[in-house]
């Protein structure tokens, strides 16, 4: 049987190739059941307007289709109310998909669901049985995997993600265990440029990650808007939340253009727009990095 798979086999090369594919879920059922994170602390007693989110959530998708990626959907399960974070529960690497290994259990739904849509489409995927692992810890750039070791990623992973991933080198770094995600603290939005909570780390981890990029910091206030969970979607253009002006100030006068998208309530659980989505196809035939962006120094 033939995917619906538009052009491309399933493949990712960096954060910051042109994104042609990706899967998304709908918000429809999000709610703040299990404070995880002190963002959803803060917002716990409010909770979450699914009707809103729901609606942030497609102008998102409507955004993603201008900019000519076609978006997939995961079908909705109520009880599942962390489904909108599909970063979650899959990464690619190569041409290979790996299906998460969940630390929640409450959460092994969601990659049911995602194994379900895969095997209807005829794709082979990669499950680790070492440990953990979730997406928002895995940062791919080129032959360079960044593994950040979080609560949900375990570091007994690492030798059995190396045998998976022949010719990549696996570098893992630590980071403060307040932050649920590698990606709540640091992203490559180029191959010259990442995103970073310097505080989130210790020295020898900055200047390990200095070595490799321009680090562009968030400021606290920022931070807890997660100014660094932008989508990096090709040709130096970037996904980002209009409430962080700082930092798409810096992004935009170094060349980026960035594209402001509202998705406040879905900020509230704590995630943004490299939590809710999950590229499976990019386009490697495009030149990797925008013109306009120059090397530092």
């Amino acid at each position: 049987m033939q995917s619906n798979i538009t052009s491309l086999k399933i493949y990712g090369l960096s954060e910051y190739d042109v994104i042609k594919e990706v899967i998304l879920c709908s918000p429809e059922y999000m709610r703040i059941d299990e404070i995880i994170n002190l963002t959803q602390r803060k917002y716990a007693k409010e909770n979450i307007c699914s009707e809103l989110a729901v609606k942030q959530h497609s102008h998102l998708i409507q955004i993603l289709q201008e900019n000519d990626i076609k978006v997939h959907l995961l079908s909705l399960q109520e009880d599942l109310p962390e489904q909108v974070f599909t970063r979650d529960i899959g990464f690619v690497i190569g041409r290979r998909f790996f299906v998460s290994n969940l630390k929640e259990r409450i959460r092994l739904g969601e990659t049911k669901i995602l194994k379900e849509w895969l095997n209807d489409r005829h794709f082979d995927f990669v499950e680790l049985q070492a440990g953990c692992i979730e997406g928002g810890d895995v940062i791919v750039d080129k032959d360079l995997i960044w593994l950040g070791l979080s609560d949900r990623t375990s570091e007994s992973v690492i030798n059995e993600l190396a045998d998976r991933c022949p010719g990549y080198t696996i570098q893992p770094v630590a980071f403060d265990p307040d932050f649920l995600h590698f990606d709540c603290t640091f992203n490559v939005i180029s191959e010259f440029d990442a995103l970073i909570y310097r505080n989130a780390f210790k020295r020898e981890e900055l200047l390990r990650l200095s070595n490799y990029y321009n680090l562009i910091e968030i400021s606290k206030e920022e931070q807890f808007t997660l100014g660094t969970n932008v989508l990096s979607i090709g040709q130096g253009k970037i996904i980002s939340s209009p409430q962080n002006k700082q930092i798409n100030k810096k992004l935009a006068q170094l060349g980026y253009h960035v594209i402001n998208v509202d998705i406040s309530e879905i900020l509230k659980s704590g995630g943004a727009f490299r939590c809710i989505t999950l590229p499976i196809v990019k386009d490697y035939s495009i030149v990797k990095s925008n013109k306009l962006l120059k090397s530092p120094g």
